[in-house]
């Protein structure tokens, strides 16, 4: 549901769409969208994510529009979305061809290929720079110039390959300790096309999720962890790095090698170990382990995460908190629903409430009307 503005004041509604403009230069800069896009990259893979439009200068554009106001801009960004003519569908996607620029596993210290810190808030200070008041481009070309021509030619240096890197969760499926993955070829479900349902498919609940407002997913998974639910997972890989896309040959050949590559697409991806007690034979409990999943544009770990959780509480077929309920949480977590419906109030209400101030003053009427006539008894 996405609320615009009502008819009517039309010099009142243009005057306000005038101020709105002088507030964003008032102060005679102008934000280059260059800028944004090289420089708010947290924020630029937020508003993709929650706006399933992959385009960095479309976010940063949509952006400078919203003055960084986040909802604003996701909201921006679907609304041109649904303009966007469905000429292709790509082909499958598979993430073991990441090319991977970070990979952690919490699970396990050493792994395949080893840990990939790449580059993290984790390790920080969390210290405001305050020399970035008076960072200039000459400094930073400097210093890009003498990181991009640091010396890697030492025979010391990692040959691992970034394109092949091995799932960590593929060895406890060897070791039995993790079902395999059922392979399902259906088409997946559409809830940009077709309405959502209850209850809702696995291709359903992870659109959703990824589509969800980055704050109100996390919450809800923190939510999660402190007790609405029982679990306490482990990250068994993070993965951020790029997925080649291919669109088969529009004249009909399903060859693989005739597919043409149309770009990458930077996501983060989360596969989380969840421990759960299962009952078994003569009472007797033991220890399996579910997975969780969340993929989303960009690096967004922190939402990943936590969609990793909630991919396996939506899963429960007894839910027994909120966070297990499909449509409590699916419902809520969409950043455009949620603001369009809470915004909308500030439009004009003026016949439903003056209905409402009608009753209560016939009531408050009745009330005093009773009170004088026991009185007068």
């Amino acid at each position: 549901m996405g609320y615009v503005a009502v008819k009517g004041g039309t010099m009142a509604i243009e005057e306000s769409i005038r101020r709105l403009k002088y507030e964003r230069v008032k102060k005679g800069m102008v934000l280059e969208v260059d800028s944004i896009e090289s420089g708010m990259r947290g924020l630029i893979d937020q508003v993709m994510s929650e706006s399933s439009l992959y385009s960095e200068i479309l976010a940063a554009i949509s952006i400078k529009q919203a003055e960084g106001n986040p909802e604003e801009a996701v909201f921006l960004m679907r609304a041109y979305r649904s303009t966007l003519p469905r000429k292709h569908y790509s082909r499958t996607i598979h993430s073991d061809d990441m090319q991977v620029e970070r990979r952690i596993s919490a699970s396990f210290k050493d792994i395949p290929g080893g840990q990939i810190l790449g580059a993290t808030t984790d390790f920080i200070h969390r210290l405001i720079d305050f020399d970035l008041m008076n960072e200039t481009e000459e400094e930073v070309m400097g210093w890009l110039a003498d990181f991009e021509n640091q010396d890697t030619s030492a025979e010391d240096m990692d040959k691992t390959d970034l394109q092949r890197l091995p799932k960590v969760l593929d060895y406890l499926r060897k070791e039995g300790l993790l079902a395999d993955c059922e392979n399902d070829d259906r088409e997946p479900d559409d809830v940009t096309r077709k309405s959502l349902k209850f209850p809702a498919s696995r291709s359903e609940r992870l659109q959703v999720l990824t589509r969800g407002q980055t704050g109100t997913v996390t919450s809800f998974a923190y939510a999660s962890l402190r007790g609405y639910g029982q679990l306490h997972p482990t990250v068994g890989e993070l993965r951020v790095g790029d997925l080649p896309v291919y669109v088969d040959n529009p004249v009909g050949s399903l060859d693989p090698d005739d597919a043409y590559f149309i770009g990458n697409v930077k996501v983060t991806e989360v596969e989380m170990l969840i421990p759960v007690t299962v009952k078994k034979e003569h009472g007797k409990k033991e220890i399996e382990l579910e997975i969780g999943y969340g993929i989303c544009y960009g690096q967004n770990e922190t939402k990943a995460i936590a969609m990793g959780i909630l991919d396996n509480t939506l899963g429960s077929k007894n839910p027994e908190f909120p966070t297990e309920n499909q449509e409590f949480v699916l419902y809520h977590i969409d950043s455009v629903e949620a603001t369009g419906f809470v915004s909308h109030l500030k439009m004009p209400h003026y016949v439903t409430f003056q209905s409402k101030l009608d009753s209560a003053r016939k009531t408050k009427k009745a009330d005093k009307s009773g009170a004088e006539e026991e009185k007068s008894e």
